[in-house]
């Protein structure tokens, strides 16, 4: 019973970041092929990153309810059909579309899958496991922009797309050996998922968007955010809501989330930017561009069990340092520029890979391990919600940021500056989780 779920969920996890780390690679042509506006091949990436983040905690919360293999089942289905379609996109729009599709897809079948691991393993090995899990994520992570440039430079960026539709066909393959996680019977909270959703969406969409859009329909989408948060809290307090407000209660928790908000916050508006930075202004082809991003990524495949043993230690050290370890790589990557040489690179580089492959599906065991059992899949979603949601509102407002100061001074200081930005408030965040991991 336990392989199939180890081996399902490690496979549908591997082809969540290629399916990241491929998209950012392949703009460059994607934008050139299809005639695309910045504005939309931007959400080709952050499209796919706001479905994500708005529906794990719902995913989680169903999964929780009606049966984690079913909803695993259909996570990984949904996935599927996007990526497929993204594969056969012939228009921008169509691509956006599947794309969030997909993250949709993704976001159920993240939340479920792990929840799966939690009620599978306990103890010892679900560390160790969770550990594996961060190692595939990592190898998704270290390889996807590689293996990306290749697909992209030898079979068009379409290929970018098909890779993790082929894993997620094998994950669901292997979906009937399953084991059937019965719900916890109380009520699904659709109000509270649909006010979540429609909120988180429409603030990050204002991110996005924001910069070019009248000051009206600023103030109007900003009172749908705020109405959406005002209900949504007290809709929360009725019995069964979809989160759990007292999972915050929790110190640990509420630090676990935070360190890997934080984490995603600083490595993925890098993952997106850069390559097109390394295409656009330095002149790399795409092959070329995946192995300079190896420097970043290359960590985070050998890092994950060695974090899992010092968790196991000292759960506060791994996390606090991987975050400050991580922001001093970012703030140093202000060396960057038109004629920098690679090697230049490659200290901020690793010092950011390290702490995110220290962290890597280690913290999401340590933060899980302080729900509830029969809350796993709830505990699930709320930290991933807080993990996508840092990092997409971090991925939109890099990319509002970057295209603002590049019209204003150029690619090479805009990027710099938001370097210096996303490290100093990754030191911020490392301030906030020592406070809330520290013991009492």
């Amino acid at each position: 019973m336990r392989f199939p779920v180890v081996t399902a969920v490690l496979l549908s996890s591997l082809s969540f970041p290629l399916t990241i780390t491929g998209a950012s690679v392949a703009l460059p042509s994607l934008t050139a092929e299809l005639g695309a506006s910045p504005t939309q091949a931007q959400w080709v990436v952050t499209g796919y990153n706001l479905c994500f983040a708005a529906f794990l905690a719902f995913g989680g919360s169903l999964a929780d309810v009606l049966g984690r293999r079913r909803w695993y089942v259909a996570g990984v289905g949904l996935f599927l059909v996007g990526s497929v379609f993204c594969l056969l996109a012939g228009d921008v729009a169509l691509l956006v579309v599947a794309r969030l599709v997909a993250g949709t897809g993704a976001a159920i079948a993240t939340a479920t899958g792990q929840s799966l691991l939690a009620a599978v393993f306990d103890g010892d090995r679900r560390t160790r496991v969770f550990g594996a899990l961060g190692t595939v994520l990592g190898i998704g992570l270290a390889f996807g922009p590689t293996a990306s440039g290749l697909l992209v430079d030898s079979l068009g960026w379409r290929a970018v797309f098909g890779a993790p539709a082929v894993l997620a066909g094998l994950a669901l393959l292997l979906c009937p050996a399953l084991p059937a996680v019965a719900g916890v019977g109380r009520r699904v909270d659709w109000a509270g998922g649909a006010l979540f959703t429609v909120g988180l969406g429409a603030l990050i969409w204002l991110f996005v968007e924001g910069p070019g859009l009248p000051p009206a329909v600023v103030v109007a989408v900003a009172v749908v955010v705020l109405l959406c948060g005002a209900v949504f809290v007290r809709v929360e307090r009725r019995p069964d809501p979809m989160f759990d407000l007292e999972l915050l209660r929790h110190r640990g928790f509420r630090g676990y989330s935070l360190v890997a908000a934080a984490m995603m916050g600083l490595l993925v508006p890098l993952l997106v930017h850069l390559p097109s930075y390394l295409i656009d202004v330095i002149g790399l082809d795409a092959a070329e561009t995946g192995l300079w991003m190896l420097m970043l990524t290359a960590p985070s495949v050998l890092l994950p069990g060695p974090g899992a043993a010092i968790a196991r230690r000292s759960p506060l050290v791994l996390s606090v340092g991987a975050v400050v370890v991580s922001s001093t790589g970012v703030v140093a990557l202000v060396v960057i520029g038109p004629d920098v040489a690679p090697w230049a690179l490659l200290v901020p580089l690793v010092l950011i890979g390290t702490g995110v492959g220290l962290t890597t599906g280690v913290v999401d065991g340590l933060a899980i391990s302080r729900a509830p059992q029969g809350k796993a899949g709830t505990a699930a979603g709320l930290f991933n919600t807080a993990r996508l949601a840092a990092e997409t509102v971090a991925l939109a407002t890099a990319g509002s940021a970057l295209a603002y100061l590049t019209a204003e001074s150029g690619s090479t200081v805009a990027l710099r500056v938001v370097v210096v930005a996303l490290g100093c408030t990754g030191f911020l965040a490392a301030l906030a989780a020592a406070r809330l991991l520290r013991p009492s």
